[in-house]
């Protein structure tokens, strides 16, 4: 059984326990102007960027006044987590950030992803915001997960993160309308 809690900064380094690694067949990459899915074929073996940059990532939400949430399974392994910030962005809405989101190899399809969305959501709405932002990578089942959680291309770009990696995909999710 599966338990889903607000995670401390004392857990932070439970991450390392998670298997982060994913193939990616295909991903959204912009060819002539255009998003295209086009087969890339790559073992993405660990955490991308790597684990510390994760981990501190993680710990920053918690000490800025973001909360992440765990998925434990029954002897308290972490096998998912996700995170949401406050943000300071928006010409049009207001949104929280979903930092991120993993799942352990092993416990991927499981639910365990839409559970920890679900959860992001009602972080969003105590942030009282408007929107989810979410800065997806460009792999083709991310960006599958996302959509089917009812997510859409943003209709405001984030500059720094397009800045950081413009294949990257960034989305949102309503939280409630304007």
């Amino acid at each position: 059984m599966l338990t889903y809690k607000k995670m401390t900064i004392n857990q932070c380094d439970k991450i390392s326990e998670m298997d982060a690694s994913q193939y990616i067949t295909r991903a959204w990459r912009e060819v002539e102007g255009e998003r295209t899915l086009v087969t890339i074929d790559y073992l993405d073996p660990q955490w991308p960027n790597g684990y510390e940059v994760h981990r501190d990532n993680l710990k920053a939400t918690i000490q800025l006044e973001g909360e992440a949430i765990g998925a434990f399974d029954e002897s308290n392994r972490l096998i998912g987590f996700v995170t949401v910030n406050r943000m300071n962005f928006g010409e049009q809405t207001t949104y929280a950030l979903l930092d991120q989101l993993f799942i352990s190899r092993e416990s991927r399809g499981n639910g365990i992803g839409t559970k920890l969305f679900e959860e992001a959501i009602e972080i969003a709405k105590r942030f009282e915001v408007e929107n989810l932002f979410i800065c997806a990578g460009s792999a083709e089942e991310t960006i599958a997960f996302y959509r089917a959680m009812g997510c859409t291309e943003a209709c405001e770009r984030h500059e720094g993160f397009y800045k950081s990696d413009p294949r990257d995909l960034q989305m949102t999710f309503l939280i409630k309308k304007c």
